[in-house]
C-alpha cells in the first residue's frame, strides 16, 4: 500500500494511492474495523465519489454516536464571547496575526493585558445577549519574553499569567456568571489544580505531532517552544490526569505529510482512550494571512477538510465530538456535517474571532437554517460538553456547581436557552467538617472489614486499563545484569558513597548468599551510623477523610462521597482524636487524608490550628505533598506561601508520602492524577527551606523494577545534600490486595521478601550518610518482616499508629495498632534494644515516656470516637 509523502494542502498526489488501496480502506472503515496510520492517510487522500462513500459512512458512525448519548439529529453550539485577554506571547507561529508586540499594543493605545474593566465589560454585554461562554485566549507565557508583560504583572500583583487569568475567571463568574473556558497555551500539571476550580473546561489545539515543523528552519513552528509536539501531548496528558474536561484538535494544511496528519489524529485518539478527557475534536483548516511568514501558503481546501472531517470520525469513533469552525468555510455547512461533524464550537453574537478576524462569524439564525436542510436541530450546549455535565465530579469543581445549575439542563447536559444569566459567588463549600459516614472506620476496619473490594466506578475512574496494560508493559522488563556482584559488595564494604549505578543496580538484584552478604555489609553500617538501638515514635495516625476522587490506581483507601465506607471527620473529632493520644504518651499526630473536592485549601490549617489549640505540645506531622499542592492550587497561593501559612496554623513537619516512585514513568502507570515528580521535589524542598523537615518514602514492589528503585534513592540522596532536611527513609511496600491496579491484572501482587530486603539494605548503603534513618514498616510487614528488615540495614520501626486505615483498605493484615512492648519484641526478635524517640530523633520527656507506659496495652478501648 502506498500514500503521498506530500502535503496535504492540495489534491491527491498522482502517486498516492492505489484504486485497490483506497477500495480496501474504504470497506474496512465502512465495516467498523479499527484503521490503523497508513488506512488513515489513504483516506485523507479520498476525492469525487471515494468521498462520498468515505463521508456516508463516516455520518452513520456520527449518527450512532448521537442516538447513544440520546440526543439523535442535535448538531450543538455555543454561544460565546471571544476574550483576547493578551495578545504578546513568546512564540513565534509563521502563520499567526492573533499575536502582536508590545510597541505595537502601545501605539494602539492598549495596555500589554485587557484590563479586568475591559473584559467584564466585553463579558456583560455577551450576558446581556444571552451568551453563557468566556472564551479567554492568550499567548503563551508572555512574561518569559516581554519585560512589559512582566512590568504589568508586578504592578497589578500577579505572580505569573495564570494567576491572572484565575482571578479574572473568578470575576467573569461572580459578576456576570459567565463560564470560563480557558485557553492560555501551554500548561502544567500545577497550572491545571490552579484553573479547574475557577473554569469548567479548557483546551489548547495539538495541531500536529509532526516535529520536523518544529525543529527544521523554516517551518511554520520553528522557534515556538511551546509548539513542541512531545510538550503539547504532556499538556493533553496532564489535563486528563487532572480530570479537566478538555478541547483539542489539530489544523491542517501547513506542511504535514498525510501520514503525519493521520498520526496527530491517533496520538490524540490514545489519549482520548487513556483519560476519557477530550471533549471536542477541533479540526481546524489553515487560512493564509497577510503580513505572515506563510502568506503565500494555499489554504487547505475544502476537500482536504472534508475528507480530515470524515477520517476523524472513523478514528476517533461514535462517542467523540468533533467540531469543524464554521467561519473558515464558505457556508458549505452542509457538507462539514455530511463528513461527521456534531458540533460548531462557539459562536459569538457580539465580539470576532480574534485569531481569525477578516473571518466573521455566521448568525446563529443562519447557522441553525443550515442544519436544518441538513436534517439537524441546532441546540445550544455550555463550553463543558453535556457528558461532563452529567458526570459531575471529579470533572467539575464544586465552586462551579452553583454556575453550571444556573445555566444547564440537569436532563440533557445541554444549555437552558431561557436562563438568566448573571453572577453567582465564587467560594468555597459550607460546612466541609461535617462529620460524615463511616467515621468508625479506623476502629472497624479489623473487625467488620470494607463494604466490597472495589468501587462500582472501577471500570472508569482510572482510566482506560487496556492502554494502561500496553504503557505499563515496556517498564516491567526484568533487565539484564553483567556487573560483578562481588566486586559490587566489596566497594559496599569499603565505602558506599562510591558504589556506580552499575554496581548499585546489580546489589539491588542480589539473592541468596549474595543477598545474605549485602544484608550484612548494610547491617555494618547500619550499626556504625546510628548503633544498634531500634528507635520508635508513640504516635497516632489520623485520617480525617477518606473521599477522594484523584484517581491512584494503587490505593484502595479513597472513595466517593456517597460510597458506603466513605467518611468525614468534624474538626472535634480530630482534636479529641489528637487529645486522646496525648493521653496515653503520644508525641505527634500524623494526619493525611483524600483529597476531598469541598474541602477548601484554607481546611488544612483548620486541622493543624484544632489539634494545637486542644494539645499545645503535639508535634503535627501531616499533609502529604500532594495535599500541599493541592491546598496551595485552590487558595491560589505560592507553595511556599501556603506552606509558609501552614506553620503559623501549627504544622510542624510533613509526611513524605505521595512519592511512590520518582519517576514519571512509573508515576503515571500507578496514578491518574497525582503530582509529577518535579512538583513532588519542589514542595519537600521548599519545605525544608522554610525549615519544616520531612520524612521520605518509597513503595515499590508493583509495576516498577530495580532501576526504578535506585533512581528514586539517588534522588532522595540528591535532596538531602542540598537541603538536609529529611529526617529518615521509610520503605513501604505495596500492599496489592484491593489495590485497583493489581485487581486489574497489571501490577505485580507486591514485593517479595528478597525485594525487600535488598531495598532495605540498598537504601542503608545508597542514602548513606546523607539520610542516618531508615525504618521498615510494621504494618505492611508484620512482626517477623520488620524484624527481618532490622537485621538489613533498617534501625526504626515507625509508630504505634493507634490507628491505621490505609494499608488496612488496601487489604493489609497486620492490624491498626502496636502497643510499645509490642515493638519492644520486634527489636528483640532482632536482637537489638529499644528507645522511643521525638519526630526529630529527638529524646522523649520523662513524662511523655511514663504516660505511656502507664496506657500501654490498654489503647484498644479509647480508640472509637463517634457522634
Amino acid at each position: 500500500m502506498t500514500t503521498s509523502a506530500t502535503s496535504g494542502t492540495g489534491p491527491a498526489d498522482p502517486t498516492g494511492p492505489t484504486e485497490n488501496s483506497m477500495r480496501r480502506a474504504l470497506k474496512r472503515a465502512r465495516d467498523g474495523v479499527a484503521l490503523d496510520v497508513a488506512e488513515a492517510a489513504v483516506l485523507l487522500q479520498a476525492r469525487g465519489r471515494h468521498l462520498d462513500a468515505l463521508t456516508a459512512s463516516a455520518a452513520r458512525v456520527r449518527d450512532a454516536g448521537l442516538e447513544a448519548a440520546g440526543r439523535p439529529g442535535v448538531i450543538t453550539y455555543s454561544k460565546s464571547v471571544f476574550v483576547p485577554l493578551t495578545r504578546l506571547c513568546r512564540d513565534k507561529c509563521h502563520y499567526c496575526t492573533f499575536v502582536t508586540v508590545p510597541g505595537k499594543l502601545r501605539r494602539a493605545g492598549h495596555g500589554m493585558f485587557m484590563s479586568p474593566d475591559e473584559v467584564l465589560d466585553i463579558a456583560r454585554k455577551g450576558a446581556a445577549l444571552g451568551c453563557k461562554e468566556a472564551l479567554i485566549t492568550l499567548g503563551d507565557k508572555p512574561e518569559e519574553r516581554w519585560p512589559e508583560a512582566r512590568e504589568w504583572l508586578d504592578a497589578h500583583g500577579y505572580d505569573d499569567t495564570i494567576a491572572y487569568v484565575r482571578a479574572i475567571s473568578i470575576r467573569i463568574l461572580e459578576e456576570t456568571g459567565l463560564l470560563p473556558h480557558l485557553n492560555p497555551g501551554v500548561m502544567t500539571w500545577t497550572d491545571f489544580q490552579r484553573l479547574k476550580p475557577v473554569a469548567p473546561s479548557m483546551g489548547m489545539m495539538l495541531e500536529t505531532t509532526a516535529t520536523r515543523l518544529w525543529s527544521e528552519p523554516g517551518g511554520p513552528h520553528h522557534g515556538s517552544p511551546d509548539k513542541e509536539p512531545a510538550v503539547r501531548l504532556r499538556v493533553l496528558e496532564d489535563a486528563g490526569r487532572s480530570s479537566v474536561p478538555f478541547t483539542s484538535g489539530i489544523l491542517i494544511g501547513i506542511g504535514e505529510t498525510y501520514e503525519e496528519r493521520a498520526e496527530s489524529l491517533f496520538a490524540l485518539r490514545k489519549v482520548s482512550r487513556a483519560y476519557h478527557g477530550i471533549q471536542e475534536l477541533i479540526i481546524q483548516n489553515f487560512r493564509a494571512k497577510p503580513d505572515t511568514a506563510m502568506r503565500g501558503m494555499p489554504d487547505a481546501e475544502l476537500d482536504e477538510l472534508v475528507a480530515t472531517v470524515a477520517v476523524a470520525r472513523h478514528i476517533m469513533g461514535p462517542a467523540a465530538c468533533l467540531q469543524a469552525p464554521p467561519n473558515l468555510v464558505d457556508a458549505e455547512y452542509e457538507r462539514l456535517i455530511g463528513a461527521g461533524i456534531d458540533d460548531w464550537g462557539g459562536v459569538s453574537p457580539l465580539t470576532i474571532d480574534h485569531v481569525n478576524p477578516e473571518r466573521p462569524w455566521p448568525q446563529i439564525d443562519e447557522l441553525a437554517a443550515k442544519s436544518r436542510t441538513a436534517g439537524f436541530e441546532l441546540r445550544e450546549r455550555l463550553c463543558v460538553y453535556p457528558e461532563f455535565v452529567r458526570r459531575g465530579e471529579p470533572w467539575l469543581d464544586p465552586r462551579l456547581r452553583p454556575h453550571m445549575a444556573a445555566l444547564a439542563d440537569p436532563a440533557t447536559g445541554l444549555a437552558r436557552e431561557d436562563a438568566t444569566v448573571e453572577g453567582h459567588p465564587w467560594q468555597e463549600p459550607d460546612e466541609v467538617f461535617t462529620a460524615t459516614g463511616r467515621t468508625d472506620l479506623h476502629a472497624t476496619i479489623d473487625t467488620e472489614g470494607r463494604t466490597s473490594d472495589r468501587r462500582d466506578d472501577f471500570d472508569e475512574v482510572y482510566g482506560d486499563w487496556g492502554a494502561l496494560r500496553e504503557a505499563a508493559a515496556p517498564g516491567m522488563a526484568p533487565e539484564r545484569i553483567d556487573t560483578d556482584v562481588r566486586a559490587a559488595l566489596a566497594t559496599a564494604a569499603d565505602d558506599p558513597t562510591r558504589l556506580t549505578d552499575d554496581e548499585a543496580l546489580a546489589l539491588l538484584h542480589a539473592d541468596g548468599p549474595a543477598l545474605d552478604a549485602l544484608c550484612k555489609v548494610a547491617d555494618d553500617v547500619r550499626r556504625s551510623v546510628v548503633g544498634d538501638d531500634v528507635t520508635y515514635i508513640v504516635t497516632r495516625n489520623i485520617n480525617f477523610t477518606n473521599v477522594c476522587y484523584t484517581g491512584c490506581r494503587f490505593c484502595a483507601f479513597a472513595q466517593r462521597r456517597t460510597d458506603a465506607d466513605a467518611y468525614t471527620l468534624s474538626l472535634d473529632q480530630v482534636a479529641d482524636r489528637a487529645q486522646q493520644a496525648w493521653e496515653v504518651g503520644a508525641v505527634e499526630v500524623c494526619m493525611q487524608g483524600g483529597i476531598h473536592p469541598d474541602l477548601p485549601g484554607t481546611a488544612y490549617f483548620d486541622i493543624a490550628r484544632a489539634v494545637k489549640e486542644r494539645v499545645p505540645g503535639m508535634h503535627v506531622h501531616a499533609f502529604s505533598p500532594m495535599e500541599v499542592v493541592n491546598g496551595a492550587t485552590r487558595t491560589g497561593m505560592s507553595i511556599r506561601e501556603w506552606l509558609s501559612a501552614a506553620k503559623e496554623a501549627g504544622l510542624d513537619s510533613i509526611p513524605g508520602t505521595a512519592a511512590e516512585i520518582l519517576d514519571d514513568e512509573v508515576r503515571w502507570i500507578l496514578t491518574k492524577g497525582k503530582l509529577p515528580t518535579a512538583t513532588w521535589i519542589e514542595v519537600v524542598e521548599t519545605a525544608h527551606e522554610l525549615g519544616i523537615r520531612s520524612s521520605s518514602t518509597m513503595m515499590y514492589g508493583h509495576v516498577d523494577q530495580p532501576r526504578h528503585w535506585l533512581g528514586h534513592l539517588r534522588t532522595l540522596a540528591g535532596i538531602q545534600q542540598r537541603t538536609g532536611g529529611f529526617t529518615e527513609f521509610v520503605t513501604l511496600p505495596f500492599i496489592h490486595t484491593n489495590a485497583p491496579v493489581y485487581l486489574a491484572g497489571i501490577a505485580r501482587p507486591g514485593p517479595t521478601l528478597r525485594d525487600n530486603r535488598a531495598v532495605t539494605a540498598m537504601a542503608r548503603l545508597l542514602l548513606h550518610p546523607h539520610i542516618r534513618n531508615i525504618q521498615t514498616s510494621w504494618v505492611k510487614l508484620g512482626t517477623e518482616g520488620a524484624a527481618e528488615m532490622l537485621r538489613s540495614g533498617a534501625n526504626d520501626l515507625g509508630g504505634t499508629l493507634m490507628e491505621e486505615t490505609i494499608s488496612r483498605m488496601a487489604g493489609s493484615s497486620y492490624g491498626s495498632y502496636k502497643s510499645v512492648k509490642d515493638l519492644i519484641a520486634v527489636a528483640d526478635a532482632a536482637g537489638r534494644p529499644a528507645k522511643p524517640r521525638t519526630t526529630l530523633y529527638g529524646p522523649v520527656p520523662e513524662e511523655r515516656r511514663r504516660a505511656a507506659r502507664d496506657s500501654d496495652g490498654h489503647l484498644p478501648q479509647l480508640l472509637p470516637v463517634l457522634d
